[in-house]
């Protein structure tokens, strides 16, 4: 019998062991379970999906396995092993197994384009992808849609919130949900004025300009807004301006090594000033990296994060838990992601592709796409459900269906997009190394939302 570990004590962290992460950044395409040697393979236009009841479907994960974010990849494809398997155990998607293969994007616009061509290009049995990121959603996005592949992004960009793409989804809130978050936590602790200091590439910038909105409209003062060169030596011309400033505390998200070398030097040079990070700071590199530098014990004391909120309890979470519990071979620190909200999320949109399937009984997705929305919400005689088997099981009897899975209520508005709550936490090290992030506070959808129309953004 399993024993639920408590919440408090397995929250997010979005990073594989450093040894597992730098043989993953090694190869372009890493799979979670090996492609079957006989497949197909053919175009996502062309893709051969009218083979043999035996023929094993394909997600592809298009995630960063190499560079500074290089964590996002094993993060999401330990969500996608994790509905892929009870998915199999139920019996398959309208009798085919399914699989998930991680397809590296370089963490880098430019180098995502060829990626993603050749994603398409080769990928067997392609019936859903899991991505793309921020850094390379704007360049990326275009081409799978035009391919006609489903797909869940977790890029928060702005220019997603009202796309017509009409493959895209999201159960992740955007930048714009999260900088608003962390205003409302930022108000919510009495601090009046804020510095920022934020990277300077796509993925960090995305919350900077919610956030400043946000926090002007509850009344509170940005006193100076950086935007940092990533990887410099040193710091102190940036940290001596913020101390100039005069902020209670600082919004920030950088990439742990520069993350690091600047709260080091604020505090050689002043001693702690809070800080407020956001969802991308909560990963075992980050929090590690940071509180090494500046003290465990004073970074316990001084750091918040804000990410997206998880209820981490429930029959849907138990399902997730247990199935990262059993791929424990295959999923390195397994641990890890018990309560990770972007891998709950990735297992969320694979169950859902799968559902939306069943539903239209075809796993071409110019055909199971438009059933997507249809297996999620509240509706006259759905029947409410926690699982792939649950749901599938009802479809197969004639049931409508609302699936309620890790990331609690899913409710797409028209351009694919589900919003949701976040929630404050705090950073406390753990004896066997395991990070716990005990939650503080959450903030409602409807809380975020407010603070957009007076933000107005």
């Amino acid at each position: 019998m399993h024993v639920t570990p408590p919440r408090s004590m397995l929250r997010a962290s979005r990073l594989l062991t450093p040894v597992l992460a730098a043989a993953i950044a090694a190869s372009a395409t890493v799979a979670v379970l090996a492609a079957p040697a006989t497949s197909a393979r053919g175009t996502a236009a062309q893709l051969p999906l009218a083979a043999a009841a035996a023929t094993k479907l394909q997600f592809a994960v298009f995630n960063p396995f190499s560079g500074g974010e290089a964590a996002y990849g094993p993060e999401k494809l330990a969500g996608c092993q994790a509905a892929a398997t009870l998915i199999d155990k139920a019996g398959g998607v309208n009798g085919h197994q399914v699989y998930c293969k991680g397809y590296d994007d370089r963490d880098d616009p430019v180098d995502a384009v060829p990626a993603a061509r050749q994603m398409l290009a080769t990928a067997s049995n392609l019936v859903g992808v899991i991505g793309p990121t921020s850094d390379s959603g704007a360049a990326t996005a275009p081409i799978i849609n035009a391919a006609h592949v489903t797909f869940f992004s977790d890029s928060g960009e702005k220019a997603l919130n009202r796309t017509h793409f009409r493959y895209f989804w999201r159960i992740v809130p955007p930048d714009i949900d999260a900088g608003l978050a962390m205003a409302l936590w930022a108000k919510h602790a009495g601090y009046k004025k804020i510095g920022l200091v934020f990277g300077n590439d796509v993925s960090e910038q995305g919350n900077v300009p919610a956030m400043v909105k946000g926090y002007t409209a509850l009344g509170g003062k940005i006193v100076i807004n950086q935007r940092v060169n990533l990887d410099a030596p040193s710091y102190e011309t940036e940290v001596e301006a913020m101390l100039a400033a005069h902020p209670q505390a600082i919004f920030t998200e950088m990439d742990p090594q520069s993350a690091a070398t600047y709260f080091s030097e604020l505090r050689s040079l002043h001693g702690p000033i809070p800080i407020i990070g956001t969802g991308n700071t909560l990963s075992s590199q980050w929090l590690n990296a940071v509180s090494q530098a500046v003290g465990v014990a004073t970074f316990k004391r001084k750091f918040v994060g804000v990410q997206p909120y998880v209820p981490g309890t429930g029959p849907a979470w138990r399902a997730y838990y247990d199935s990262l519990r059993a791929n424990a071979r295959h999923i390195r620190d397994v641990a890890q992601y018990f309560q990770d909200p972007y891998a709950q999320a990735v297992y969320d949109s694979v169950n859902l592709m799968a559902l939306a399937m069943e539903a239209a009984h075809s796993i071409k997705p110019v055909r199971y796409n438009s059933w997507v929305s249809s297996v999620v919400g509240k509706r006259k005689g759905a029947v409410v459900v926690h699982t792939f088997a649950a749901g599938k099981a009802a479809l197969v009897a004639g049931r409508r269906i609302d699936y309620i899975g890790t990331v609690a209520d899913i409710v797409f508005d028209r351009w694919h997009n589900s919003p949701g709550a976040f929630e404050a936490v705090r950073f406390v090290p753990s004896r066997n190394g395991q990070l716990n992030l005990p939650l503080i506070t959450i903030f409602s959808t409807a809380q975020v939302a407010a603070l957009s129309r007076k933000a107005g953004v």
